[in-house]
């Protein structure tokens, strides 16, 4: 039996469906969170992103409308919401993810670095994360300023041989000794590894924020990452890192080049991530989220 609760806040579609009732039968609000939004078959789809069943789209819509609030992570979701599943602005809620400091931390002043720089990609392995770029990138740098790009992430039960793929790729352009893939790794060790990567690369066609982006940033690495969804909104161009409308991989290998060769330009977008990161924490995000409880409830 559940206890009684002022809020009912669902995640993820099927969790509200069947949740959205519930709260009517009690009288209390709902808030619903998707993190993904299915895409219509109509809608033009970024690489790697699949259209869903017309039941998931309906029951999406059905959350949007009759929520009492709808919570995003980014401008982005919201206009996702409201082009998709047709969201009303006064039930849509903007509350951005945070990062903690304290494990995603730059490395400590006069720390040793590895003894040959390494670039970091982690993201679940499927074509959507777009790691073939990442790969296409490496291999377009100049031979003497080359790093290690460092794959870090779980393959995705759907991706197919999408991981023999891109060994296939970084073959056949001659890097296959530049692309070491480690799997999926805990926070600590992810942490860990940001701290000593020269950069951390976001290449994904689609985001609804990319976290990954803001903890590099708060690592104080400098981040490199395609102008897709909410990526524009983790990074800020041209001051914790660069956002890139092309998905041209020389165009990538220039800015990761520019990161590698030039130390000044590297440490003034690694020192301003870190200061934006500092404002984007988690305690931040949870006052944001209780300012949404309170006002679906009219206590404020």
């Amino acid at each position: 039996q559940l206890g009684q609760f002022d809020v009912l806040h669902s995640h993820h579609w099927f969790s509200g469906a069947a949740a959205l009732p519930v709260a009517r039968e009690r009288g209390i609000p709902h808030v619903q969170s998707f993190h993904s939004i299915a895409a219509d078959p109509a809608t033009p789809l970024s690489e790697g992103e699949r259209p869903e069943s017309a039941g998931r789209i309906a029951g999406e819509e059905l959350l949007a409308r009759e929520s009492d609030a709808v919570v995003v992570v980014s401008e982005a979701e919201a206009s996702t919401v409201r082009s998709r599943l047709g969201g009303d602005d006064a039930r849509i809620w903007i509350v951005p993810p945070g990062v903690d400091g304290s494990v995603f931390r730059p490395a400590a002043v006069g720390a040793r670095r590895a003894a040959s720089p390494y670039v970091v990609a982690a993201a679940r392995v499927q074509p959507l994360k777009g790691l073939d770029l990442a790969i296409e990138a490496i291999a377009d740098i100049s031979l003497e300023a080359r790093p290690t790009l460092v794959i870090a992430g779980d393959v995705s039960s759907e991706a197919g041989d999408y991981v023999d793929e891109l060994r296939r790729l970084a073959d056949a352009r001659g890097i296959a000794d530049h692309v070491t893939f480690i799997g999926p790794q805990s926070r600590a060790d992810l942490a860990f590894l940001f701290r000593g990567a020269a950069a951390v690369l976001v290449p994904s066609h689609s985001e609804t924020y990319g976290l990954v982006a803001l903890e590099g940033s708060a690592s104080g690495v400098p981040v490199v990452a395609a102008a897709a969804g909410g990526l524009r909104e983790a990074v800020v161009d041209g001051e914790t890192g660069v956002v890139l409308e092309s998905r041209d991989p020389q165009d990538w290998a220039n800015e990761i080049e520019r990161i590698l060769t030039d130390a000044p330009y590297a440490a003034g977008l690694a020192a301003a991530g870190r200061e934006h990161a500092e404002r984007l924490s988690w305690e931040r995000s949870a006052a944001g989220l209780e300012d949404v409880y309170r006002r679906v409830l009219g206590r404020s």
